[in-house]
């Protein structure tokens, strides 16, 4: 036993995390060998965690990752017998939190990424299906960039349910921003015209920034210190599964004239799945614990201040410089693809499959990864210049180098994504984190706005739509340049410390 202990690092129960797993535990037993000679050790791996919604998807992971630490176990105490040194330690699957999940953790994690799927999903559709929605209703680049913009404005909504998620909490704002996103695709899909489309996609628009909004408060509110991150990637790889969703669909397009209100039928009926939802979201417990005191919360005034008004005004200029580039170039894509290069919605389904699924999914994980152990802002810098370097090298360019560019510059891309998007969440403290999340999305969707327009003024202008929007690229170049590098640094420190509550 003593070996074993030596070797697995074992508690006085003789028990110790999963080397390949810290959710999961590896308990020894030494006995004495039946014959006399020699003893018996017996190693135990167990992972009696349960993932609400996912739990299909994470169980075989955790059976590789016993395997893998048994095995490693076995070696290491024999290691030690011998005096040898032990082998390397199995390392962590992309999948696996670099820190521990208790129960409620990870229910609220899983349970916010569910709603991140059906979201991303609704999110997504109006762009994917923006070429056969202009056939529909006659509607040209312009106007679908000007229909865009004036979507944003659900970024007000959201502000307000934003800012109200510190009041009566996240959990009751994220359900009725599901609500209202399934209302309004039901709106969508049966619009007679395409002014009734774009205003039941600003109530869509609405009800998903609050969700993502408010999701990405609570999984980081709830996350363990060192996996703020990692909680983050998941939410993202959960959006970007609902994405991935609409592209499936995107051969419905080419089946009939009006299919693509199919795709916004199914959003609505995702309605259905609502309350089994709210049946497993816990409220973030940091939460709970501050409206358990009766503390003021929401106070604008807490945002503006001296310690945190700076963080502020650094973040909602970089959310408006980014969104300049990347609301425009997401939501008219498949237009340039289609327009520019020849694609059919079958073709652009399955490059957007090819250089977006795959490479998305490495760069999200990535970007968790680096975020945690080399920090928010450097991976952020360069993430964000590398990635729009690509991007706008993917509008200027066609045959392989369009597929290349798209492939790396989704991954660079996620890299800076998400360290900023953590660090949205991290800089301002519990009691006014959604309203701090709330302005900057309105400088973001300002910032998206700005965008469109000038996607829409210059489109003519220059002859070419790729050309308009490799252009904006030069904003989150700005940004990264002369903001990113101003912000506090964030990885390696408690929550509470990055941002302490003041009341």
């Amino acid at each position: 036993m003593a070996a074993a202990r030596s070797a697995l690092a074992l508690d006085a129960d003789a028990r110790a995390p999963l080397a390949a797993d810290p959710n999961g535990m590896l308990t020894v037993e030494v006995e004495a060998h039946p014959d006399g000679v020699g003893t018996a050790v017996t190693l135990t791996a167990s992972h009696d965690q349960v993932v609400p919604y996912f739990h299909w998807f994470f169980a075989p992971l955790q059976r590789n990752s016993r395997r893998r630490t048994l095995r490693w176990s076995g070696a290491a105490i024999i290691a030690e017998l011998a005096g040898e040194a032990l082998p390397t330690a199995p390392k962590l699957s992309p999948m696996t939190p670099p820190s521990g999940f208790g129960d409620e953790q990870a229910a609220l994690l899983a349970t916010v990424c569910f709603a991140g799927t059906l979201t991303g999903f609704a999110a997504a559709i109006f762009g994917q299906f923006a070429n056969p929605i202009s056939r529909t209703f006659h509607v040209s680049n312009s106007g679908l960039a000007d229909a865009a913009a004036i979507m944003r404005v659900g970024a007000l909504v959201a502000l307000l349910a934003a800012a109200m998620a510190d009041r009566i909490g996240r959990r009751r704002v994220l359900i009725g921003a599901l609500v209202m996103v399934c209302i309004g695709s039901l709106a969508g899909a049966l619009a007679p015209t395409f002014e009734l489309l774009t205003v039941a996609q600003i109530f869509v628009r609405a009800g998903v920034s609050t969700a993502l909004v408010v999701g990405a408060i609570a999984v980081v509110e709830e996350a363990p210190e060192g996996a703020r991150a990692f909680s983050i990637s998941m939410l993202g790889l959960a959006a970007g599964a609902g994405y991935a969703l609409s592209v499936a669909l995107l051969p419905l397009a080419d089946v009939g004239r009006e299919t693509w209100r199919i795709a916004f039928g199914v959003a609505a009926f995702m309605v259905l799945l609502v309350p089994r939802l709210a049946k497993h979201l816990p409220e973030s417990r940091r939460y709970d614990r501050l409206a358990r005191r009766h503390a003021d919360r929401g106070r604008v005034r807490e945002v503006l201040d001296r310690r945190y008004g700076p963080r502020l005004a650094l973040l909602a200029g970089l959310g408006f410089l980014s969104n300049m580039f990347s609301a425009p170039s997401a939501q008219l894509t498949n237009q340039f693809l289609q327009d520019e290069r020849g694609f059919s919605s079958s073709s652009v389904a399955g490059f957007k499959g090819i250089t977006n699924g795959i490479p998305g999914v490495v760069g999200i994980l990535l970007a968790g990864r680096l975020a945690e152990s080399r920090g928010r802002r450097p991976v952020a810098i360069v993430g964000m210049l590398l990635g729009t370097a690509l991007s706008m090298t993917f509008f200027l360019s066609s045959g392989a180098t369009l597929w290349i560019a798209s492939s790396i510059g989704i991954i660079a891309g996620a890299s800076g994504t998400l360290s900023v998007g953590t660090m949205d969440v991290e800089l301002f403290p519990t009691e006014v984190r959604g309203t701090a999340s709330g302005i900057l999305l309105v400088c973001s969707v300002a910032g998206s706005v700005t965008g469109f327009l000038l996607v829409s003024l210059l489109t003519d202008r220059i002859g070419s739509l790729g050309g308009t929007l490799a252009l904006c690229g030069i904003a989150p170049i700005l940004g990264a340049v002369f903001l990113l590098p101003r912000l506090p640094e964030s990885s390696g420190q408690a929550l509470d410390d990055v941002s302490p509550s003041e009341v």
